[in-house]
């Protein structure tokens, strides 16, 4: 008899690689499918990143490495990190991982436990409640609103937390929204974390991603503690670097906590590709220029899909400050987000994420991921407008 742990039965996976899959099979049989469903950057890695990779696989750096990554992966990870957030983390503090999002189940794994609640956003990364409903732990929702530009409330926050709260988790630039915390608001919701003795997850893998401009800055609560006794800042190079196919990140926590997660990374995947980390060494120490371009290029497709999903009927957005997704309001379509998504996909060939995967606040928006060619934006924000705005019936 087949049975199944109750804990896998309430995983929901990321639920924009399921849509990728079906626009993937839709092409298969002959359709022309248009990719706004997932954050997935369409540049490719920088060249000498590649052949950093490929001359360490030449020299048989294909062997098992230190769980918690190499020295020379954090002696690189803690000079990037003075320079972005001012202070030196020590080798005991990083923790090499694959991606980001595994930085988030070993952080909760080790200091939430069944029955205990996280307060995050409201929509929020679709992995977060997927991995806290596995762990058994219960998430707690603070509503970000478009009125207020998504952004969080420190007194929303703090009327969440309750007696049985072991962690704040924040994510800045927000997926999916775009939205950056400002300082003031983040030394606010360091402050509560304080107050109330909590551990401060800050989800940073879209830092290097502010658009140049924006009025709101990048900010991270790492400042204040030097990530020593409660901020664990959780970081990828999947977006910045064009290197989402990579699977490699590092997180910085305080050194306690980071010897049990290094434990967990020991259990689960013994370490992460010694090669794979060459290639991270070399996108931390190498010039930064192309991550510049890409930003250049991101900020000139953002402007684009903004305006012309402005002009698509009974569709609504604001200009997102960071990350590369354009969070659209659909309220006004005669459909609901899903309803909308599927529409726009079976009619017209245009993949979007649906916003209510995010969670109950992202009802009414739709997501749609900028990490595509000016000309395929042009192309499906035209496919929308001939759709929507000509179209009498539905």
């Amino acid at each position: 008899m087949k049975h199944f742990s109750e804990a896998s039965k309430v995983l929901e996976g990321q639920r924009m690689f399921q849509i990728l899959n079906q626009a993937r099979q839709m092409e298969l049989s002959g359709r022309d499918i248009i990719h706004f469903e997932i954050g997935d950057p369409d540049f490719n890695t920088p060249s000498n990143i590649v052949e950093k990779c490929v001359d360490a696989l030449r020299k048989g750096d294909t062997h098992y490495t230190n769980s918690s990554g190499t020295d020379a992966f954090k002696k690189a990870a803690a000079e990037i990190t003075i320079k972005s957030r001012g202070f030196t983390p020590t080798h005991e503090q990083i923790l090499v991982t694959q991606g980001g999002n595994i930085q988030i189940y070993y952080a909760l794994a080790c200091t939430v436990n069944p029955g205990e609640e996280v307060v995050t956003i409201d929509p929020c990364f679709v992995s977060y409640r997927s991995i806290m409903k596995f762990l058994g732990v219960v998430p707690i929702g603070v509503p970000l609103y478009e009125e207020n530009q998504f952004q969080l409330d420190p007194a929303d926050l703090e009327r969440a937390i309750t007696s049985k709260t072991r962690v704040i988790l924040i994510n800045s630039p927000h997926n999916p929204t775009g939205s950056i915390l400002d300082e003031s608001t983040m030394k606010a919701i360091y402050d509560i974390a304080v107050k109330y003795d909590l551990y401060l997850v800050s989800d940073e893998v879209y830092g290097r991603m502010v658009y140049e401009n924006t009025d709101t800055k990048f900010a991270s609560p790492s400042i204040y503690d030097e990530c020593k006794e409660r901020t664990i800042m959780i970081h990828s190079f999947s977006k910045s670097y064009a290197m989402t196919g990579w699977r490699i990140g590092a997180m910085t926590g305080p050194s306690d906590l980071v010897a049990r997660m290094a434990l967990l990374l020991e259990t689960t995947t013994s370490c992460v590709s010694p090669f794979i980390q060459a290639a991270a060494i070399e996108a931390m120490t190498a010039n930064q220029s192309a991550i510049s371009g890409m930003m250049m290029e991101y900020k000139k497709r953002r402007d684009l899909m903004v305006v012309m999903l402005n002009e698509v009927k009974g569709v609504s957005c604001i200009y997102p400050k960071g990350a590369f997704y354009v969070f659209a309001n659909v309220k006004q379509s005669g459909m609901n987000d899903i309803e909308f998504s599927e529409y726009i996909l079976r009619e017209v060939g245009v993949a979007a994420c649906p916003g209510s995967y995010f969670g109950k606040n992202g009802e009414g928006y739709v997501r749609f991921c900028f990490a595509n060619s000016m000309e395929n934006i042009k192309d499906g924000m035209n496919r929308l407008k001939v759709l929507f705005n000509t179209a009498k019936k539905r």
